[in-house]
């Protein structure tokens, strides 16, 4: 669960008739006292009106919940294998990101992350930001590779932030999909929001949150191609969640779609996404950076195989 996490449900058949605050207890794994503290704050719906946890719920009735924020998770500095600084100075550091690393500590997370593993290697981060995500100013999934810049100073998280938010930030990202994306250069304007089914995905939802994305195709394969992705938003899964829009998810993106007999064949056990590119105004003095990140080892094996075979 995430924090302030809007799920709605439908009541199942085995709890036909319970009182509300039993229902959710079961529903989410919460005490009956947490169920009914949810209720009187006013997070449950019914059928779309204010709820008292007396209600009795019939099977199939629409619930609308707002879980509680988890307790925020405190960063312990960690040697992170394979993170790899490719430009510091007093006030920003960039990383080279391999997969399984997130960008912080999150609920949830038990894993390596960005902000754990520069604090073990003794870089300085900024303490602007929640706690557990000082110096973060974007993130980038676990299991995608390449670049991030995180701020050591205040002024530069502060640059940054405003950087990425007025859309200033050139990302780039290289994408192996399934497919051929038709037509094979295009932009995907469809908004985003969280997966109504609560599991952790994202989809293109009618009232979410604007995105887009274009793409253009670098490669095709047989029966795969490799893209170049640009983004003007940044949303969580963006790239992953308009590539599935599409019918064409990231080669090994299970959670999206992805075929698992393509990804065993090339060798991928994670999405096929990299960030290839980040170019930005230093956030010091202003003069334009701009990096470039090769292609880790298992994408270039999956390449590899998919050109000896078209």
């Amino acid at each position: 669960m995430t924090a302030g996490d809007q799920r709605r449900v439908a009541v199942p058949e085995g709890l036909d008739g319970e009182r509300l605050d039993a229902a959710l207890a079961r529903m989410f794994g919460l005490s009956r006292a947490a169920a009914a503290d949810l209720i009187s704050g006013g997070q449950v719906l019914v059928a779309g009106r204010p709820a008292v946890k007396s209600d009795r719920v019939p099977a199939g009735e629409w619930l609308d919940v707002t879980l509680p924020a988890p307790p925020a998770p405190t960063p312990v500095p960690q040697a992170v294998p394979g993170l790899a600084v490719v430009y510091e100075d007093a006030d920003i550091v960039v990383v080279d990101k391999p997969a399984g690393v997130a960008a912080h500590p999150t609920p949830g997370w038990s894993g390596p992350t960005v902000l754990e593993g520069l604090l073990a290697a003794g870089h300085t981060i900024a303490t602007s930001g929640a706690a557990e995500r000082q110096g973060i100013v974007h993130r980038l999934d676990a299991n995608t590779t390449g670049l991030m810049v995180v701020a050591k100073s205040e002024r530069a998280y502060s640059a940054l932030k405003r950087a990425f938010r007025e859309r200033t930030v050139d990302k780039g990202y290289h994408a192996l999909v399934q497919g051929h994306p038709d037509p094979l250069r295009g932009t995907v304007d469809a908004p985003i929001a969280r997966h109504p089914s609560g599991d952790g995905r994202f989809a293109v939802i009618a009232g979410g949150r604007p995105s887009v994305t274009h793409y253009d195709t670098i490669e095709a394969f047989r029966g795969a191609s490799l893209l170049d992705i640009t983004l003007e938003t940044g949303r969580t899964h963006q790239i992953r969640v308009h590539m599935a829009a599409l019918r064409h998810p990231c080669v090994g993106d299970r959670l999206y779609g992805a075929d698992p007999v393509l990804a065993t064949h090339v060798g991928l056990a994670r999405q096929g996404l990299h960030a290839a590119r980040l170019g930005f105004a230093h956030p010091g003095d202003g003069h334009p950076l701009e990096f470039t990140s090769d292609y880790p080892a298992d994408l270039a094996g999956a390449l590899a195989i998919l050109r000896a075979e078209s």
